[in-house]
């Protein structure tokens, strides 16, 4: 008898059978799960770069936000490619480390090959292009603002690629909300002068539109990292701050726990 419980396996309303003797899924339980980032997560904000006399200089805050969040503040954005180049990313975490281990490999690549020739700027500027609108074109982009700085046979080099595969070069550039705030300085204080500034003027300016970027942009961090790529090689900076005040704001209305004045 029965007793009211079907014992047809097919049939087993009241789980009377043992785990073991249960059906089991032919395929991936996350295979459904796997989807297409429809976007960025876990973010970091600008990027600046611009050239001068012997060199490039690119510099990236250490922040990476969660939504509104400063979640992460020891995140390093700019990431060394051989001895010639450095990239700086804005925009999704996860999809920079699958970059930085997409370039990584292909370093180790090239190096195995041991034909006398590395890769320069130039060439993982043009990797980097078609990597981002292959995978534009696949409908699953990478969420990532990159700039591409080096230096080589004695030129410079700047290139930005974002995730529809759009590039282009120039002497200064910026990324994320740098390029409405601080792209305007850049180009002041540099076209024009790229073959006359110094390594010291340089980094001066890119520390100022650092500063600047802090005061306006509310997701960044006074802690950022300053890359300079020279004859010498790729030299990333340790974390520093710029110097800021805030006195100012003691006299705007309705500042911290100031009310308002008539």
């Amino acid at each position: 008898m029965h007793w009211g419980r079907p014992r047809d396996q097919s049939n087993d309303l009241y789980n009377a059978y043992p785990l073991y003797g249960q059906a089991v899924a032919s395929k991936d339980t996350f295979a459904e799960g796997v989807q297409h980032t429809r976007q960025p997560i876990v973010t970091g904000t600008s990027v600046l770069a611009i050239k001068f006399k012997d060199g490039v200089i690119i510099a990236a805050d250490n922040l990476a936000s969660y939504g509104s969040l400063a979640r992460f503040k020891d995140i390093q954005r700019l990431h060394p490619v051989g001895t010639h180049t450095v990239i700086g990313a804005g925009g999704d975490m996860s999809d920079f480390q699958h970059i930085q281990h997409a370039l990584d490999s292909l370093m180790i690549t090239e190096f195995t090959q041991s034909d006398g020739h590395t890769l320069g700027p130039d060439e993982i500027y043009e990797y980097l292009s078609q990597v981002m609108y292959a995978r534009r074109s696949k409908m699953d982009p990478l969420w990532n603002s990159l700039l591409v700085g080096g230096f080589k046979d004695g030129k410079g080099f700047l290139g930005y690629v974002d995730l529809l595969g759009t590039t282009y070069t120039a002497s200064t550039l910026a990324t994320g909300y740098g390029a409405y705030i601080a792209q305007p300085l850049l180009r002041k204080a540099v076209e024009g002068r790229e073959h006359e500034l110094t390594e010291a003027e340089g980094v001066k300016i890119i520390e100022e539109s650092m500063k600047v970027l802090f005061y306006r942009d509310a997701r960044s961090l006074n802690k950022y990292q300053v890359a300079v790529v020279t004859t010498n090689g790729v030299a990333i900076s340790e974390s520093r701050s710029a110097a800021t005040e805030w006195a100012f704001a003691d006299k705007i209305r309705g500042y911290g726990a100031q009310t308002q004045r008539s």
